[in-house]
C-alpha cells in the first residue's frame, strides 16, 4: 500500500513539473500577442517621398511620427493611435525651432485613428513635433537640416 501511494504521489509530482515546463515554454497568449501587436506604425499619410526620421510615444496609446522629404525640404507629422476606435480628441503639431515666434501647423479634432498630416518647410531648421490622443501627450525636437 505504501509503495502504491508513493508511486501515485511521484507520478502526480512529475505531471505537475511537466505541466509547469510546458506552460513556461508555451507561446504567449492571444491577449499578450494582441497587446504586443497593438503599437502604432506609420501609415504613409504624408505621401510619397516622405521617410520616417523619428517617432515619439504619445502616452501608451499611440505615436507621433516625424517624416522628411529630401526633394521638397519639408517635414510632415502625423499622430497615430495604436488601435483605431471611437472618435476621440487627437492633435498633431509641427513647428521649426527659431529665435523668433513662429506659427505652428496644427491639425486637431475628433478622429478614429490619426490626426494630420501637417507639413512645414524646414530646410535649414530644426523640427519640433507634438501629438495628443485623448489626455495623453508626447513630443520632441531635433533633426536639423
Amino acid at each position: 500500500m505504501k509503495l502504491s501511494r508513493r508511486t501515485t504521489t511521484a507520478a502526480a509530482l512529475a505531471t505537475l513539473a511537466l505541466a509547469g515546463t510546458i506552460a513556461a515554454t508555451a507561446p504567449a497568449s492571444a491577449a499578450t500577442t494582441k497587446a504586443a501587436a497593438a503599437t502604432a506604425t506609420y501609415n504613409g499619410a504624408c505621401g510619397t517621398g516622405y521617410k520616417v526620421i523619428d517617432s515619439t510615444p504619445v502616452g501608451n496609446v499611440g505615436k507621433v511620427f516625424l517624416t522628411w522629404n529630401e526633394s521638397t525640404g519639408k517635414n510632415c507629422a502625423v499622430t497615430i493611435r495604436n488601435t483605431p476606435g471611437a472618435k476621440i480628441h487627437m492633435a498633431v503639431e509641427l513647428n521649426i525651432d527659431v529665435n523668433y515666434e513662429h506659427n505652428p501647423v496644427v491639425d486637431s479634432g475628433q478622429y478614429t485613428s490619426y490626426a494630420g498630416p501637417v507639413y512645414m518647410s524646414a530646410r535649414g531648421y530644426c523640427a519640433v513635433w507634438y501629438g495628443v490622443i485623448g489626455t495623453a501627450k508626447g513630443g520632441d525636437s531635433g533633426h536639423c537640416g
